[in-house]
């Protein structure tokens, strides 16, 4: 595989036998993941299931907000998981609300929200927190996603930078699809969401990062799902995910692997 090359191969060997050893009986692992770490996730879990034997079972969408496909209302209406990955406070709300095994929270990336614009188009500058406002203006019409990086950016930073009226008019809340694909066929003229949710589209030309004084770094994590029917399959796919031998894959996608890592809640 392509995408392995990083990883060298004493540590992908070992890692494939620590799995073959922990995981004598094939498992079907039910995996609800939000967008940020998508792309990471679709490399990493074939990786995974080659060596385990193991099929894990996926479901994607929103770690807030009420659209269909969105995390918690997967949860509302009954779907079952063993292991949900999603935004540190879309995990905590579940956590709060009696879906997840307490204590069982990992931390597995450190995530940023960065800008694209259609390629072929003038890049604005959003490199200091004055051309990020004048950009924001400027821009005839601004996407940004209805999950967690859209709902710090309309309800904490636009008003911060004073620019909130204007938005109201030319700002369009994207539900359940990533922003780079709005901006990809022409919808909006710019667009901001998780670096690792804009940087793969062709289509776009990637601006940047938001300035640091205005940057929200976002922890994506995992938790174990009350009731899971395959819980120790679940906890070994997610010693995978955060090995540190498979952290240079995680880190091409536009994220930063977490090193503090903790024992899941027993089950």
């Amino acid at each position: 595989m392509r995408f392995i090359t990083s990883i060298t191969r004493r540590a992908l060997g070992g890692l494939v036998l620590l799995l073959a050893a922990q995981l004598a009986q094939a498992a079907d692992i039910r995996v609800v993941t939000s967008g940020a770490f998508t792309e990471a996730y679709k490399k990493l879990v074939p990786i995974f299931e080659e060596a385990s034997g193991h099929k894990v079972i996926s479901a994607y969408g929103a770690s807030i907000g009420n659209a269909p496909d969105s995390i918690p209302s997967r949860f509302a209406r009954g779907e079952k998981f063993d292991l949900v990955i999603l935004s540190e406070g879309g995990l905590e709300a579940l956590m709060s609300a009696g879906k997840l095994v307490p204590g069982s929270r990992l931390d597995i990336v450190r995530s940023q929200i960065g800008a694209a614009v259609r390629k072929g188009t003038p890049k604005p500058d959003i490199s200091t927190v004055e051309a990020l406002k004048q950009t924001l203006l400027a821009a005839k019409s601004v996407a940004y996603s209805a999950s967690a990086s859209g709902t710090y950016l309309s309800s904490e930073l636009f008003p911060k930078l004073g620019v909130q009226e204007q938005l109201a008019k030319t700002g369009k809340k994207i539900y359940s699809e990533r922003v780079g694909a709005v901006v990809a066929r022409g919808d909006a003229e710019i667009g901001f969401q998780q670096v690792s949710e804009l940087i793969y589209f062709k289509e776009l030309d990637f601006i940047g990062t938001l300035p640091d004084a205005v940057q929200q770094t976002i922890f994506f994590s995992a938790g174990m799902v009350e009731g899971a029917q395959e819980p120790q399959a679940a906890r070994q796919l997610l010693k995978f995910l955060t090995s540190p031998a498979v952290a240079d894959i995680v880190r091409a996608t536009g994220l930063d692997p977490v090193d503090h890592r903790a024992p899941l809640a027993a089950k």
